[in-house]
């Protein structure tokens, strides 16, 4: 994800008003630049309020409305969702509402998100919620679509950059990455749909999470929930990539044998990068695991101390948990037979038999307390 520090956005704020006067006056209120008074009969330099931020009052002729323009020099001093409530204070001040805004360029992820969040703690409601739905709410919060349509994967940096290639598997439907995993192609397979089960699982405990933040008379527990929320989207997140890794780490593996061996050189070459591939094979099975054993720590809490409406969908989270370790194991096991290393090959091998063991146990657990929560 592209940092906010020293990245300017260009970004304009909507006014119910035609007045450009009252516009500019918005504008010196925020501006870091400030304005020049004079008080009893002396000029005096005010500062606005908004540090690293130039802006100036305009008319727009097309829309028929006045804007504040700015200039957001450093949006890790002043994001966007700062500017754009401080100027919301100004105008009522003035007795002027803000309609709406708009980006001129491009703007990085993380400042999107920054404000999808923003929003939703004013409104004391989860934050742990999709990067999708994050964006949605910074969308609509900021009224970013009010004048032509936002869309996402034109706006927003990383989107513009990012190799769909990569994200094949999760990008298809359900009935599609089923059909897919069923046709003679040797991927996906077991590395990927351990992936993605345990991608169900912390899904599962998130979900939970995010309807105990919700649910009513627990209000004073919101931020609780929302913080728990927030650690299952990043397990849900990094789990997903994985679905995609671990076929393209078996094609990696199938590109490196079909390498030439004509000569003593080119099978040299080809050695070492099928080693190098069936390297890349064992770790990422085995950081699925774990990471599906470290969601397993969410669940349990869910189960515990989450919505009792729900606990039973926290219980089968953590059945895809525990079968998404054992899975992922198999795949660590079996492509390590192909690797050289053998004390590297032993050493990861006895770890992964540790977070097997370990997570087989915390199921057990975690489905015993579901069942005498559910009592009959």
């Amino acid at each position: 994800m592209i940092g906010a520090r020293n990245f300017l956005v260009a970004y304009n704020v909507n006014l119910n008003t035609t007045s450009t006067r009252r516009a500019n006056a918005i504008a010196f209120d925020v501006r870091e630049a400030g304005r020049t008074v004079e008080e009893k009969g002396v000029k005096v330099h005010k500062p606005g309020t908004l540090k690293s931020v130039k802006a100036i009052g305009w008319y727009i002729e097309e829309y028929g409305i006045a804007q504040i323009s700015m200039n957001l020099t450093n949006i890790n001093i002043t994001p966007v969702h700062i500017a754009f409530d401080e100027i919301c204070n100004k105008a009522n001040a003035r007795g002027i509402r803000v309609t709406g805004s708009e980006l001129v360029g491009l703007i990085p992820l993380k400042a999107m998100l920054d404000a999808g969040r923003y929003f939703l703690r004013k409104q004391q409601r989860s934050t742990g919620i999709s990067e999708k739905e994050l964006v949605k709410i910074a969308v609509k919060s900021m009224g970013l679509d009010e004048l032509t349509p936002f869309n996402p994967e034109e706006r927003i940096i990383e989107y513009m950059l990012q190799d769909k290639t990569n994200n094949r598997l999760v990008s298809l439907s359900l009935s599609d990455f089923a059909d897919e995993t069923a046709s003679e192609r040797p991927a996906p397979g077991g590395g990927s749909i351990a992936a993605y089960l345990a991608t169900l699982g912390a899904a599962l405990g998130t979900m939970v999470a995010n309807l105990s933040s919700h649910k009513k008379g627990w209000d004073d527990k919101w931020e609780m929930f929302s913080d728990c929320a927030e650690k299952g989207q990043q397990y849900k997140n990094e789990l997903l990539k994985l679905v995609d890794a671990d076929t393209n780490a078996f094609n990696a593996i199938m590109d490196a044998f079909a390498l030439p061996k004509a000569s003593e050189s080119e099978k040299e070459i080809r050695s070492k990068a099928i080693q190098e591939a069936t390297r890349h094979a064992i770790e990422i099975p085995y950081k699925t695991m774990e990471l599906a054993y470290g969601s397993m720590d969410l669940i349990q809490a869910m189960v515990e101390h989450g919505n009792p409406n729900s606990i039973t969908d926290a219980g089968v989270g953590a059945l895809c948990a525990r079968s998404a370790v054992i899975a992922a194991f198999m795949n660590v096991r079996i492509n390590a037979t192909g690797y050289h290393d053998k004390s590297y090959t032993a050493d990861i091998i006895a770890k992964g038999k540790e977070i097997e063991e370990k997570a087989i146990l915390k199921e057990a657990e975690i489905i015993r307390m579901v069942q005498e929560k559910i009592g009959i």
